[in-house]
């Protein structure tokens, strides 16, 4: 497993925990990252993806992304080809994906006591793959993903929809997040957020 260091968890105060998936349960951003820069570079826009950039912008969906960079460099990329090509060359890697350490051990202290779901800005797919690859696919109530809601972070739809299927109210939920568009999705649904360091920086030491 990795560590990002010392996270303080709240022990009271919520009836529920939503979880983001990459990078705040699973250290599978330096993947995801690798499996972006393939997909682009398969397309001819290999370098337009800058590692500080796409950190910041952890936790969109695929689409929206692609939209930005296009954006970005005038380009024309198709967004569901880009999306494809980046899922098939993560899945290539996934087997270097690990939990970190700290979010890890407070979900199982949670679990048979508090409600818990997963809210990512991934496809299903993706999510599912990565959960029952690590063995923690039963931890969770509900798994939410961008392809469940009309709108990826940062809106607040994933942990909106995520609170209603656990059966809780929005402002009794416990979010954990790592990336800026996550953490401002879960203010913006009135959600207690605990922000979890970016593993960019244990995984370049």
């Amino acid at each position: 497993m990795a560590s990002v260091g010392a996270i303080s968890f709240p022990r009271s105060g919520f009836d529920a925990v939503i979880f983001d998936c990459d990078g705040t349960l699973v250290d599978s951003m330096p993947a995801h990252f690798e499996a972006w820069c393939d997909a682009l570079a398969l397309y001819g826009a290999s370098g337009v993806l800058r590692e500080d950039v796409f950190f910041a912008m952890g936790g969109r969906p695929s689409h929206d992304i692609v939209m930005e960079i296009n954006d970005l460099y005038s380009l024309k990329l198709d967004p569901e080809a880009i999306a494809l090509a980046k899922r098939d060359s993560y899945y290539k890697r996934i087997g270097s994906i690990t939990l970190i350490d700290e979010v890890a051990e407070f979900a199982q202290s949670l679990r048979g006591h508090v409600p818990m779901a997963i809210a990512s800005g991934s496809n299903r797919r993706v999510v599912e793959k990565t959960l029952q690859l690590l063995g923690v696919s039963d931890w969770f109530d509900e798994v939410v993903t961008s392809e469940d809601v009309a709108e990826g972070k940062p809106a607040p739809d994933v942990f909106l929809y995520a609170a209603k299927l656990l059966g809780v109210n929005p402002l009794k939920c416990l979010v954990l997040e790592d990336a800026p568009p996550g953490i401002l999705a879960a203010q913006r649904a009135g959600m207690q957020v605990v922000a979890i360091p970016m593993t960019i920086a244990s995984q370049r030491a």
